[in-house]
């Protein structure tokens, strides 16, 4: 019998308590039930192999109840793994793990994304399954004091060693077994045809180191092999041992006094497979060592130390020790060390590392800065905001290296023939070759075919092909300022043929200004200074827009005697003896001041999506201020980019009709929602999925985020509130329409390359494994040599990571 405590959510009342038992009880297998409503916890005793913990989950939710996990996501680096074989087997251990929701292997990055229930498992119970798998999980914090340490060496140096030594032992052996048959002369005492014992043991002699540094190979590949859980690493050790013993057995025969048998021996077969496979191994590093240069850019980002005020007192120190409220000091040229808010200077930061951005951005107090990025011109002290794994810099590493690990949709057919390719390679070895014989082959020929279908076949490149393109994709988004949360993400871009713009902050700039000023019987700058000096003591916008305009032009504004703010009309004050109206067309009437002189003129203005206010001295109409929220500088030529890719635009807003129509004009939008309230900007998505479009919603307030988790792909600015960032599957660091285009492009590469390497994977091994078993020769044509299909196999892995390399080429 097995006992677990669940804790239930929506209980309100002891009968809920006493419905879940009832409902829990009526399991089969359940041996007692016992829900205690004070903890809301249910207790039970059930027989595991009749029921599972998600039959008694399934049965709670059914009943109308919830169960509470304590479901957190960890990612771990897991070492061992040679093949796609590999990471399947880890992710099938762990994912039968009670207590494991989602559980997912990159081969590529060598990381295991894995979300448990804290409250069912620990690490050290998921580390003791790895480790029995025959693998190695590592934590962070051990990554990290190995990195510290240095004590992980960096392994394409490795390979490359080993490769260098099997060389010089591979080509001398190449000579002495195959030198004769191109007319090159041995010397007498290791000729074949006087001293054939010593033609085959001087072969033994160099193939043993060759086999001894490849180690490696034989190490996990039969280790996997006995655990009937057979990878890329048991092909490569079964062939090139059935090679190296049957040149053993041929020696037997040759010391028998069987001569002839010195012309059938396989170690250079075994030393050159192990060679070449080595140089893929090491090309193979050195690609993927390329596809995270974007993670690796990003974490050199971040300064080493920071000068910082304590005490009164001007200290540096290292990074890490940077608390939240230090005081920091940077001068011309150096990188900020965190995130903070200027308190003292002015100066232009530059930062384009982090947003793509590459104009320097002008900083003064209050203004916000972004730990890594660069100060161009000013001397500045900043208030420590955010720190540590809390710095923008940091949740963008986070962020990428989350993307990169994660897995795509069109992976899964690629996962699922991984998950079976080496038995059924195997299979096919050892049946093609028993046919072979059956046929009336030598043991030479059967042998030849065994080791070619083992050597030629290449789970790698299936497992290489999705996770690579990924990670070079979302890192070239990243240095882009496109920062992509996922292959999924990453794969439904591409769909989109309907993107939802929201209005305000989005397609315009948030913040009102003064567009047009009409002036009757007064001076502009008059007008302008009255009501600046009125709206000074109003917190409306469009007032404070007005006093922007009138300081930006530095003009000197008045004292007011009197001020009422009449809401949802205007304002009324008293200035140099004058009473000054300010409002919209209720107030005028309010106040029967007559304003047909003026009427035609302010029709315009609102047609143009402009707020007309009108200003009356003394009751007399004397101009119009009109305000506006004014459209973003790219927004039309982002918009237009859009329709060239034969994508519709919509425009989303809660303003009235003939404004969000006026800036549709402007920017050439295609679907107009207008009046929408916050909460209804999902339902007009929902209306548009309906249609069978697939949606993408671009936004940057809290009220968009509802909609941006109901769209196909949601899209936020980089400068929005943080639950909108947190609700997108894409962000837009620089804020810049123009890279809502740049991220459907980057999917269609991203995509297009996936297709492409699946492809040369496929195609690779469909056409390879039967030409190794003999296809061709059937019809006269040639048996493929071991060596050629290993390096063949070799060829197919690195020709995969070339390709998604040349995803860094793309041009935003």
């Amino acid at each position: 019998m097995n006992k677990k405590t669940f804790k239930i959510e929506g209980m309100s009342c002891s009968a809920c308590a006493n419905r879940v038992e009832r409902v829990v009880k009526k399991l089969e297998g359940i041996d007692n039930a016992n829900v205690n409503f004070a903890t809301e916890t249910l207790n039970v005793e059930f027989d595991e192999n009749k029921l599972n913990n998600q039959n008694i989950e399934d049965a709670v939710i059914k009943a109308g109840y919830g169960v509470k996990k304590n479901i957190k996501t960890y990612n771990f680096k897991v070492e061992g793994m040679t093949c796609s074989a590999c990471a399947n087997r880890v992710e099938r251990v762990t994912k039968k793990l009670e207590g494991v929701e989602e559980s997912a292997v990159n081969f590529a990055t060598e990381r295991l994304t894995i979300s448990i229930d804290e409250d069912e498992i620990n690490y050290g119970q998921i580390k003791n399954v790895v480790d029995k798998a025959g693998y190695k999980l590592i934590d962070e914090e051990s990554i990290n004091k190995q990195s510290e340490d240095k004590k992980e060496e960096n392994p394409s140096k490795q390979l490359l060693t080993r490769f260098i030594i099997s060389v010089v032992l591979t080509i001398p052996l190449l000579i002495i077994s195959m030198g004769h048959m191109v007319g090159m002369r041995l010397p007498s005492i290791i000729d074949p045809m006087m001293n054939p014992l010593n033609f085959a043991l001087i072969q033994v002699v160099l193939t043993l180191p060759v086999m001894l540094v490849g180690y490696k190979f034989y190490k996990i590949g039969l280790k996997n092999l006995f655990k009937l859980s057979p990878n890329m690493d048991s092909l490569i050790s079964i062939g090139t041992l059935a090679a190296f013993l049957y040149g053993v057995f041929t020696i037997f025969k040759i010391n028998q006094g069987n001569h002839e048998y010195a012309m059938h021996l396989y170690f250079e077969s075994a030393s050159v497979i192990l060679t070449l496979i080595t140089l893929g191994k090491y090309l193979e590093a050195v690609s993927k060592g390329k596809t995270s240069q974007a993670i690796k850019a990003l974490m050199g980002l971040a300064p080493k130390t920071a000068t910082i005020i304590r005490d009164n007192n001007e200290i540096t120190v290292k990074v890490e020790e940077v608390m939240v409220g230090d005081i920091i000091l940077v001068k011309p040229g150096e990188k900020l060390p965190v995130d903070g808010e200027v308190i003292e200077g002015t100066t232009a930061i530059d930062e384009s590392m982090l947003t793509g951005e590459s104009i320097p951005v002008e900083k003064t107090i209050g203004n916000s800065v972004i730990g890594a990025s660069i100060n161009k011109t000013g001397f500045i002290k900043y208030r420590a905001t955010k720190v540590g794994k809390d710095t923008a810099l940091a949740q963008i590493i986070k962020l990428v290296e989350d993307a990169q690990g994660s897995k795509a949709p069109i992976a899964k057919l690629a996962d699922i023939i991984s998950a079976y390719f080496v038995p059924i390679v195997i299979s096919l070895a050892i049946i093609s070759s028993l046919a072979w014989l059956i046929a009336g082959e030598s043991s030479i020929f059967a042998l030849t075919i065994f080791i070619s279908v083992l050597v030629i076949a290449c789970p790698c490149a299936l497992g290489l092909a999705t996770p690579t393109a990924i990670m070079v994709g979302t890192g070239k988004g990243a240095e882009n300022g496109v920062l992509i949360k996922g292959g999924e993400a990453l794969e439904t871009t591409y769909k989109l043929n309907t993107i939802v713009f929201d209005k305000t902050g989005t397609i315009t700039e948030g913040k009102p200004k003064v567009t047009d000023i009409i002036w009757n019987d007064i001076s502009e700058e008059d007008i302008l200074i009255l009501a600046a000096s009125a709206e000074k003591g109003s917190e409306h916008p469009l007032g404070e827009a007005i006093v922007k305009e009138a300081n930006d032009r530095g003009l000197e504004l008045k004292k007011v005697d009197k001020f009422e703010a009449i809401p949802g009309y205007g304002i009324e004050a008293m200035i140099d003896e004058k009473k000054v109206f300010l409002g919209n067309k209720k107030l005028m009437i309010q106040k029967n001041v007559d304003i047909s002189v003026l009427n035609e003129r302010a029709d315009i203005l609102a047609n143009e999506g402009k707020t007309p206010m009108y200003i009356a001295i003394n009751s007399q109409i004397k101009g119009i201020i009109s305000v506006a929220d004014t459209v973003k500088e790219n927004s039309k030529e982002a918009i237009k980019i859009l329709h060239d890719m034969g994508i519709k635009v919509a425009m989303i807003t809660g303003d009235n009709k003939s404004t969000a129509n006026a800036i549709a004009k402007q920017v050439g939008i295609d679907i107009v929602l207008a009046e929408v309230l916050p909460e209804d900007k999902a339902n007009e998505v929902a209306k548009l999925q309906s249609n069978g479009d697939k949606v993408g919603m671009v936004g940057d307030g809290i009220n968009d985020a509802p909609a941006l988790a109901k769209a196909d792909i949601g899209i936020a600015i980089g400068s929005g509130t943080d639950v909108a960032i947190e609700s997108a599957d894409i962000v837009l660091m620089r804020s810049d329409l123009m890279d809502v285009s740049t991220a459907i492009k980057l999917s269609k590469a991203t995509i297009k390359n996936i297709k492409e390497n699946l492809g040369w994977a496929f195609g690779y091994n469909i056409l390879g494994i039967p030409v190794a078993m003999g296809i061709l020769h059937i019809f006269g044509g040639p048996l493929l040599n071991p060596m050629i299909a290993a390096g063949a196999m070799s060829f197919s892995s690195v020709s995969v990571l070339l390709n998604a390399l040349r995803l860094r080429n793309f041009k935003a």
